[in-house]
């Protein structure tokens, strides 16, 4: 099986898949429940959404292990199982993808911030290595560091996965619209300062993920075009701004609507396109019905 760079250099625009969370609470994660622990203790329904990813026509599966740092996973009482529930996250993922498919290893971030000393730079270290040795154990074909806002601790993420295998790398960051037009991490991380860090750390992909839909995304990509023309760009859209009404949160744009901006997306340099909140498989089976019919 090729490599996720091998095929990228064949030049097909690959699909990733949707969201996770929404689905492990539709099928009966609590408030304050630890969704990692579900690999463990609900792991058919894992599965099933590992599954429906697939069914859908994304070539890359995600696993469920975003908050699965010892530091996320210390909230639970669970940090001492970061091993085990990363390795479980990954086989699930794995066998649900079967062959031909990718598992791309979430790392997400500790929530920890540096600059304010809730953590040492060694402890963040250590803990990105066990989840991404544990990972890579289960099966993961790539290590997908997302979300991250702040440089030092995506860096220091890239580092602690080159430490423990040879898996590429993929980094994404979340950046919101400015008053003034700009993109802006909640750390003040420009989609341009992104790049140059992640690359020099070690990251073969990079990219955008999660709080904005495919309008905003598409500018994000172009202003990563602008610095950097060849590496590849992944992006994980939301299905539009989320809308919070009668307490309930909406995300407003159909499998239609994001399948509409796929070409523009494209057009300005991503080569994986998958969803993030909000996004369902159906939102998937449209974009994978575009991206087939435009690699064809």
């Amino acid at each position: 099986m090729q490599s996720l760079i091998e095929l990228l250099n064949n030049g097909k625009v690959l699909v990733s898949d949707g969201a996770w969370g929404t689905f492990l609470h539709k099928r009966g994660l609590l408030p304050g429940e630890c969704p990692e622990l579900w690999n463990v203790t609900h792991r058919n329904d894992v599965f099933e959404i590992a599954k429906s990813y697939v069914n859908a026509g994304a070539d890359l599966i995600l696993t469920n292990s975003f908050g699965g740092s010892p530091t996320k996973l210390s909230h639970y009482g669970l940090e001492k199982r970061t091993f085990e529930l990363n390795e479980a996250a990954a086989t699930i993922s794995r066998e649900a993808a079967g062959y031909g498919k990718l598992v791309l290893g979430s790392i997400g971030p500790t929530g920890a911030i540096l600059m304010m000393g809730d953590i040492s730079e060694e402890t963040l270290f250590e803990g990105f290595k066990i989840q991404a040795e544990a990972l890579a154990k289960g099966g993961a074909d790539a290590i997908c560091i997302e979300t991250m806002t702040a440089i030092d601790e995506a860096c220091i993420a890239v580092e602690a996965v080159k430490s423990v295998c040879n898996l590429e790398i993929v980094c994404t960051f979340t950046f919101d619209k400015m008053h003034n037009g700009s993109y802006k991490t909640m750390m003040g991380v420009s989609p341009t300062e992104m790049v140059k860090a992640v690359k020099d750390a070690g990251a073969s992909i990079i990219g955008a993920n999660c709080g904005n839909g495919f309008q905003n995304m598409i500018e994000i990509v172009k202003e990563i075009r602008i610095v950097d023309k060849h590496t590849p760009i992944l992006i994980h859209a939301n299905a539009g701004k989320p809308i919070f009404e009668n307490g309930i949160t909406q995300f407003p744009e159909t499998p239609e609507m994001m399948a509409a901006n796929v070409d523009e997306l494209i057009n300005c340099g991503a080569n994986i396109i998958g969803g993030c909140c909000g996004t369902t498989p159906n939102h998937i089976k449209a974009l994978a019905e575009k991206i087939e019919n435009r690699n064809a």
